[in-house]
Protein backbone atom coordinates (compact mmCIF):
# COMPACT_ATOMS: atom_id res chain seq x y z
CA UNK A 1 0.00 0.00 0.00
CA UNK A 2 2.88 2.40 0.82
CA UNK A 3 4.30 1.77 -2.46
CA UNK A 4 1.05 2.20 -4.30
CA UNK A 5 0.63 5.61 -2.52
CA UNK A 6 4.25 6.70 -3.37
CA UNK A 7 3.23 5.93 -6.96
CA UNK A 8 0.58 8.13 -7.29
CA UNK A 9 2.55 11.01 -5.99
CA UNK A 10 4.74 10.35 -8.51
CA UNK A 11 1.78 10.45 -11.21
CA UNK A 12 1.13 13.63 -9.69
CA UNK A 13 4.52 15.18 -10.19
CA UNK A 14 4.28 12.96 -13.80
CA UNK A 15 1.27 15.63 -14.47
CA UNK A 16 2.95 18.68 -13.16
CA UNK A 17 5.61 18.32 -15.93
CA UNK A 18 3.24 17.68 -18.41
CA UNK A 19 1.57 20.84 -17.47
CA UNK A 20 4.64 22.65 -17.54
CA UNK A 21 5.33 20.71 -21.12
CA UNK A 22 1.57 21.78 -22.17
CA UNK A 23 1.68 25.74 -20.90
CA UNK A 24 5.46 26.17 -21.62
CA UNK A 25 3.36 27.90 -24.47
CA UNK A 26 1.70 30.55 -22.29
CA UNK A 27 4.87 31.59 -21.14
CA UNK A 28 7.17 31.23 -24.27
CA UNK A 29 5.26 31.87 -27.03
CA UNK A 30 5.01 35.44 -27.49
CA UNK A 31 8.65 36.21 -26.73
CA UNK A 32 9.63 33.23 -29.47
CA UNK A 33 6.81 35.02 -31.60
CA UNK A 34 8.43 38.07 -31.54
CA UNK A 35 12.14 36.52 -32.14
CA UNK A 36 13.66 38.21 -28.69
CA UNK A 37 15.14 35.15 -27.88
CA UNK A 38 15.13 31.29 -29.72
CA UNK A 39 13.27 28.77 -28.61
CA UNK A 40 15.72 26.97 -26.45
CA UNK A 41 16.42 30.38 -24.63
CA UNK A 42 12.89 31.00 -24.10
CA UNK A 43 12.44 27.95 -22.30
CA UNK A 44 15.31 27.97 -20.24
CA UNK A 45 14.36 31.23 -19.38
CA UNK A 46 10.48 30.32 -18.42
CA UNK A 47 12.13 26.88 -16.59
CA UNK A 48 13.71 29.26 -14.06
CA UNK A 49 11.05 31.59 -13.56
CA UNK A 50 8.59 28.76 -12.90
CA UNK A 51 11.00 27.52 -10.29
CA UNK A 52 11.84 30.88 -8.41
CA UNK A 53 7.66 31.41 -7.91
CA UNK A 54 8.50 28.78 -5.17
CA UNK A 55 10.18 31.47 -2.94
CA UNK A 56 8.28 34.14 -3.81
CA UNK A 57 4.25 33.09 -3.52
CA UNK A 58 2.41 31.46 -1.12
CA UNK A 59 0.08 28.49 -1.24
CA UNK A 60 -3.01 29.83 -1.10
CA UNK A 61 -4.02 28.30 -4.37
CA UNK A 62 -2.67 24.95 -3.43
CA UNK A 63 -5.30 25.26 0.02
CA UNK A 64 -8.45 26.04 -2.27
CA UNK A 65 -7.34 22.66 -4.23
CA UNK A 66 -6.82 20.50 -1.29
CA UNK A 67 -9.89 21.95 0.58
CA UNK A 68 -13.19 23.34 -0.66
CA UNK A 69 -13.99 21.99 -3.81
CA UNK A 70 -14.17 18.13 -2.99
CA UNK A 71 -15.76 16.44 -0.07
CA UNK A 72 -12.50 15.47 2.04
CA UNK A 73 -14.40 12.69 3.74
CA UNK A 74 -14.90 10.84 0.08
CA UNK A 75 -11.44 10.81 -1.66
CA UNK A 76 -8.97 7.78 -1.68
CA UNK A 77 -5.94 7.04 -3.20
CA UNK A 78 -8.35 5.52 -6.11
CA UNK A 79 -9.97 9.05 -6.63
CA UNK A 80 -7.06 11.14 -6.52
CA UNK A 81 -5.07 8.69 -8.80
CA UNK A 82 -8.51 8.70 -11.08
CA UNK A 83 -8.74 12.41 -11.53
CA UNK A 84 -4.88 12.73 -12.87
CA UNK A 85 -5.54 9.82 -15.77
CA UNK A 86 -8.45 11.76 -16.76
CA UNK A 87 -6.44 15.50 -16.63
CA UNK A 88 -3.02 14.05 -18.31
CA UNK A 89 -4.99 12.12 -20.96
CA UNK A 90 -6.62 15.20 -21.67
CA UNK A 91 -3.82 17.37 -21.94
CA UNK A 92 -2.18 15.27 -24.40
CA UNK A 93 -5.09 15.15 -26.72
CA UNK A 94 -4.89 18.69 -26.60
CA UNK A 95 -1.51 19.18 -27.09
CA UNK A 96 -1.40 16.37 -29.94
CA UNK A 97 -3.92 18.67 -31.31
CA UNK A 98 -1.77 21.91 -30.72
CA UNK A 99 -5.00 23.50 -28.55
CA UNK A 100 -4.15 25.72 -25.72
CA UNK A 101 -6.80 24.66 -23.34
CA UNK A 102 -6.27 24.66 -19.18
CA UNK A 103 -4.44 22.11 -17.45
CA UNK A 104 -5.78 23.54 -14.50
CA UNK A 105 -9.12 23.23 -15.43
CA UNK A 106 -8.01 19.62 -16.87
CA UNK A 107 -6.76 18.74 -13.11
CA UNK A 108 -9.88 20.43 -11.15
CA UNK A 109 -12.78 18.33 -13.95
CA UNK A 110 -10.54 15.43 -13.71
CA UNK A 111 -10.69 14.97 -9.78
CA UNK A 112 -14.31 16.38 -9.54
CA UNK A 113 -15.24 13.33 -11.94
CA UNK A 114 -13.35 11.05 -10.23
CA UNK A 115 -15.50 12.21 -7.22
CA UNK A 116 -18.60 11.95 -8.35
CA UNK A 117 -17.80 8.71 -9.67
CA UNK A 118 -17.46 7.45 -6.42
CA UNK A 119 -20.27 9.48 -4.46
CA UNK A 120 -22.50 11.31 -6.90
CA UNK A 121 -23.11 15.05 -7.08
CA UNK A 122 -22.64 15.21 -3.04
CA UNK A 123 -19.08 14.99 -3.70
CA UNK A 124 -18.72 18.50 -4.70
CA UNK A 125 -18.46 21.01 -2.04
CA UNK A 126 -20.33 23.89 -3.83
CA UNK A 127 -19.39 27.17 -2.61
CA UNK A 128 -16.95 30.10 -3.33
CA UNK A 129 -14.10 28.21 -4.74
CA UNK A 130 -16.43 26.47 -7.31
CA UNK A 131 -17.85 30.14 -7.96
CA UNK A 132 -14.85 31.69 -8.32
CA UNK A 133 -13.17 28.91 -10.71
CA UNK A 134 -15.96 28.77 -13.12
CA UNK A 135 -16.64 32.28 -13.11
CA UNK A 136 -13.06 33.13 -14.02
CA UNK A 137 -13.77 30.74 -17.22
CA UNK A 138 -14.84 33.57 -18.33
CA UNK A 139 -13.45 36.73 -16.19
CA UNK A 140 -9.62 35.28 -16.78
CA UNK A 141 -9.33 36.03 -20.43
CA UNK A 142 -11.59 38.87 -20.55
CA UNK A 143 -9.18 40.56 -17.55
CA UNK A 144 -6.07 39.49 -19.59
CA UNK A 145 -7.95 40.62 -22.81
CA UNK A 146 -8.60 44.35 -21.05
CA UNK A 147 -5.12 44.36 -19.44
CA UNK A 148 -3.48 43.59 -22.53
CA UNK A 149 -5.67 45.93 -24.58
CA UNK A 150 -5.14 49.28 -21.94
CA UNK A 151 -1.36 48.77 -22.26
CA UNK A 152 -1.21 48.47 -25.89
CA UNK A 153 -3.09 51.92 -25.89
CA UNK A 154 -0.83 53.18 -22.94
CA UNK A 155 2.16 52.52 -24.89
CA UNK A 156 1.19 53.76 -28.16
CA UNK A 157 0.72 57.19 -26.37
CA UNK A 158 3.99 57.59 -24.34
CA UNK A 159 5.97 56.13 -27.35
CA UNK A 160 4.15 57.92 -30.56
CA UNK A 161 6.97 60.40 -30.73
CA UNK A 162 10.03 57.57 -30.57
CA UNK A 163 11.14 56.43 -34.27
CA UNK A 164 9.93 52.77 -34.48
CA UNK A 165 13.47 51.05 -34.66
CA UNK A 166 14.13 52.80 -30.98
CA UNK A 167 10.61 50.96 -29.66
CA UNK A 168 11.39 48.09 -31.17
CA UNK A 169 14.75 47.65 -29.09
CA UNK A 170 13.47 49.31 -25.96
CA UNK A 171 10.40 46.05 -26.05
CA UNK A 172 12.99 44.26 -26.89
CA UNK A 173 14.56 44.13 -23.87
CA UNK A 174 11.27 45.01 -21.82
CA UNK A 175 10.15 41.64 -23.16
CA UNK A 176 12.74 40.06 -21.11
CA UNK A 177 11.34 41.04 -17.98
CA UNK A 178 7.60 40.94 -18.85
CA UNK A 179 8.40 37.35 -19.83
CA UNK A 180 10.07 35.82 -16.57
CA UNK A 181 7.29 37.81 -14.85
CA UNK A 182 4.56 35.81 -16.74
CA UNK A 183 6.85 32.56 -16.34
CA UNK A 184 6.99 34.06 -12.24
CA UNK A 185 2.91 34.14 -12.28
CA UNK A 186 2.34 30.64 -14.26
CA UNK A 187 4.65 28.72 -12.10
CA UNK A 188 3.19 30.27 -8.80
CA UNK A 189 -0.54 29.20 -10.20
CA UNK A 190 -0.08 26.19 -11.67
CA UNK A 191 2.54 24.17 -9.26
CA UNK A 192 0.19 24.79 -6.16
CA UNK A 193 -2.57 22.77 -8.15
CA UNK A 194 -0.88 19.40 -8.25
CA UNK A 195 0.27 20.49 -4.13
CA UNK A 196 -3.04 20.62 -3.62
CA UNK A 197 -3.75 16.72 -5.33
CA UNK A 198 -0.97 15.43 -3.13
CA UNK A 199 -2.30 17.17 -0.08
CA UNK A 200 -5.86 15.75 -0.10
CA UNK A 201 -4.64 12.31 -0.99
CA UNK A 202 -2.09 12.38 2.00
CA UNK A 203 -4.88 13.42 3.96
CA UNK A 204 -6.98 10.61 3.08
CA UNK A 205 -4.29 7.72 4.06
CA UNK A 206 -2.90 9.97 7.20
CA UNK A 207 -4.14 7.13 9.58
CA UNK A 208 -2.07 4.65 7.55
CA UNK A 209 1.13 7.06 7.30
CA UNK A 210 0.92 7.90 11.17
CA UNK A 211 3.27 4.69 12.18
CA UNK A 212 5.20 4.84 9.03
CA UNK A 213 9.49 4.93 9.26
CA UNK A 214 12.07 5.96 6.86
CA UNK A 215 11.52 7.15 3.57
CA UNK A 216 7.44 6.69 4.08
CA UNK A 217 7.38 8.76 7.32
CA UNK A 218 7.54 12.04 5.00
CA UNK A 219 4.04 11.14 3.76
CA UNK A 220 2.74 11.59 6.79
CA UNK A 221 0.85 14.99 7.57
CA UNK A 222 0.54 15.81 10.79
CA UNK A 223 -1.10 19.31 9.80
CA UNK A 224 -2.68 20.69 6.76
CA UNK A 225 0.10 22.20 5.66
CA UNK A 226 1.96 21.65 2.39
CA UNK A 227 4.87 20.23 3.34
CA UNK A 228 8.19 21.59 1.88
CA UNK A 229 9.21 18.24 -0.17
CA UNK A 230 5.98 18.54 -2.76
CA UNK A 231 6.46 22.29 -3.01
CA UNK A 232 10.24 21.57 -4.33
CA UNK A 233 9.10 18.51 -6.37
CA UNK A 234 6.13 20.50 -7.72
CA UNK A 235 8.28 23.36 -8.43
CA UNK A 236 11.21 21.38 -10.21
CA UNK A 237 8.83 18.60 -12.40
CA UNK A 238 6.42 22.30 -13.73
CA UNK A 239 9.97 23.78 -14.60
CA UNK A 240 11.39 20.79 -16.10
CA UNK A 241 8.23 20.07 -18.00
CA UNK A 242 8.27 24.03 -19.22
CA UNK A 243 11.70 23.40 -20.69
CA UNK A 244 10.88 20.93 -22.78
CA UNK A 245 8.62 23.07 -24.30
CA UNK A 246 4.96 22.42 -26.09
CA UNK A 247 6.38 23.42 -29.50
CA UNK A 248 2.44 22.15 -31.08
CA UNK A 249 0.77 25.04 -28.71
CA UNK A 250 3.64 27.44 -29.08
CA UNK A 251 2.76 28.00 -32.94
CA UNK A 252 -0.65 28.63 -32.04
CA UNK A 253 -0.47 31.09 -29.05
CA UNK A 254 2.57 32.67 -31.24
CA UNK A 255 1.78 33.22 -34.43
CA UNK A 256 -1.92 32.13 -35.13
CA UNK A 257 -4.20 34.08 -33.28
CA UNK A 258 -2.00 38.03 -34.24
CA UNK A 259 1.21 39.13 -35.48
CA UNK A 260 2.84 39.95 -32.32
CA UNK A 261 6.02 42.49 -32.29
CA UNK A 262 8.20 42.92 -29.12
CA UNK A 263 5.96 45.94 -27.96
CA UNK A 264 2.45 43.92 -28.38
CA UNK A 265 4.43 40.70 -26.68
CA UNK A 266 5.65 43.30 -23.64
CA UNK A 267 1.92 44.59 -23.18
CA UNK A 268 0.44 40.66 -23.71
CA UNK A 269 2.55 39.01 -20.99
CA UNK A 270 2.69 42.04 -18.81
CA UNK A 271 -1.06 41.97 -19.20
CA UNK A 272 -1.58 37.83 -18.23
CA UNK A 273 0.91 38.35 -15.05
CA UNK A 274 -0.57 40.65 -13.61
CA UNK A 275 -3.85 38.85 -14.09
CA UNK A 276 -2.30 35.65 -12.95
CA UNK A 277 -0.73 37.15 -10.04
CA UNK A 278 -3.80 38.73 -8.34
CA UNK A 279 -5.29 35.85 -8.37
CA UNK A 280 -2.93 33.58 -6.93
CA UNK A 281 -2.66 36.27 -4.32
CA UNK A 282 -6.25 35.50 -3.58
CA UNK A 283 -6.32 31.66 -4.16
CA UNK A 284 -7.96 31.33 -7.01
CA UNK A 285 -7.02 28.70 -9.77
CA UNK A 286 -7.10 30.55 -12.34
CA UNK A 287 -6.30 29.72 -16.00
CA UNK A 288 -3.00 30.89 -17.10
CA UNK A 289 -3.72 29.24 -20.67
CA UNK A 290 -7.72 31.74 -20.79
CA UNK A 291 -5.57 35.03 -19.14
CA UNK A 292 -2.73 34.93 -21.47
CA UNK A 293 -4.63 34.26 -24.80
CA UNK A 294 -6.77 37.00 -23.88
CA UNK A 295 -4.05 39.33 -23.51
CA UNK A 296 -3.10 38.47 -27.11
CA UNK A 297 -6.44 39.33 -28.37
CA UNK A 298 -6.47 42.50 -26.45
CA UNK A 299 -2.95 43.37 -28.02
CA UNK A 300 -4.32 42.37 -31.34
CA UNK A 301 -7.69 44.11 -31.54
CA UNK A 302 -5.99 47.49 -30.63
CA UNK A 303 -4.69 47.52 -34.71
CA UNK A 304 -7.47 46.54 -35.87
CA UNK A 305 -10.15 43.91 -35.08
CA UNK A 306 -9.24 42.36 -37.93
CA UNK A 307 -5.94 41.40 -37.16
CA UNK A 308 -6.93 38.81 -34.76
CA UNK A 309 -7.93 34.99 -36.16
CA UNK A 310 -11.03 35.00 -34.88
CA UNK A 311 -11.48 31.57 -36.02
CA UNK A 312 -8.64 30.34 -34.32
CA UNK A 313 -9.93 31.97 -31.06
CA UNK A 314 -13.53 30.80 -31.41
CA UNK A 315 -12.20 26.93 -31.17
CA UNK A 316 -9.76 27.93 -28.49
CA UNK A 317 -12.96 28.94 -26.44
CA UNK A 318 -14.63 25.42 -27.15
CA UNK A 319 -11.85 23.98 -26.32
CA UNK A 320 -12.37 25.69 -22.73
CA UNK A 321 -16.10 25.29 -21.73
CA UNK A 322 -15.12 21.50 -22.40
CA UNK A 323 -12.25 20.70 -20.78
CA UNK A 324 -13.82 20.29 -17.02
CA UNK A 325 -16.45 17.69 -18.37
CA UNK A 326 -14.00 16.05 -20.73
CA UNK A 327 -11.26 15.51 -18.22
CA UNK A 328 -14.44 14.61 -15.89
CA UNK A 329 -15.70 11.89 -18.44
CA UNK A 330 -12.32 10.08 -18.61
CA UNK A 331 -11.11 10.73 -15.12
CA UNK A 332 -14.81 8.60 -13.87
CA UNK A 333 -14.04 6.19 -16.42
CA UNK A 334 -10.54 5.71 -15.09
CA UNK A 335 -12.02 5.53 -11.34
CA UNK A 336 -13.76 2.73 -12.62
CA UNK A 337 -11.70 0.62 -13.45
CA UNK A 338 -8.96 1.18 -10.92
CA UNK A 339 -11.98 0.30 -8.49
CA UNK A 340 -12.50 -3.03 -10.17
CA UNK A 341 -9.00 -3.58 -10.35
CA UNK A 342 -7.98 -2.88 -6.51
CA UNK A 343 -11.19 -4.62 -5.51
CA UNK A 344 -10.46 -7.93 -6.40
Amino acid sequence: MIYYIAAIVLVAFIFDFINGFHDSANAIATIVGTRVLSPLAAVVWAASFNFAAAFTVGTAVAKAISKGMIDGNIVTPEVVLGGLIGAIIWNLITWFYGIPSSSSHALIGGYAGAAIARAGWAAIEWGTKWIQTLSFIVISPLVGLMAGLLLMIIVYWVFQRMAPGRVDRFFRVAQLISSAALSLAHGGNDAQKTMGIIVSLLISVKPLMAAQTGFAHHMYLSSNAIPLWVEMMAYTAISLGTLFGGWRIVHTMGSRITKLRPVSGFCAETGGALAITLATHYGIPVSTTHTITGSIVGVGATTRLSAVRWGIARSIVWAWLITIPASGIMAALAYYGLSKIISR
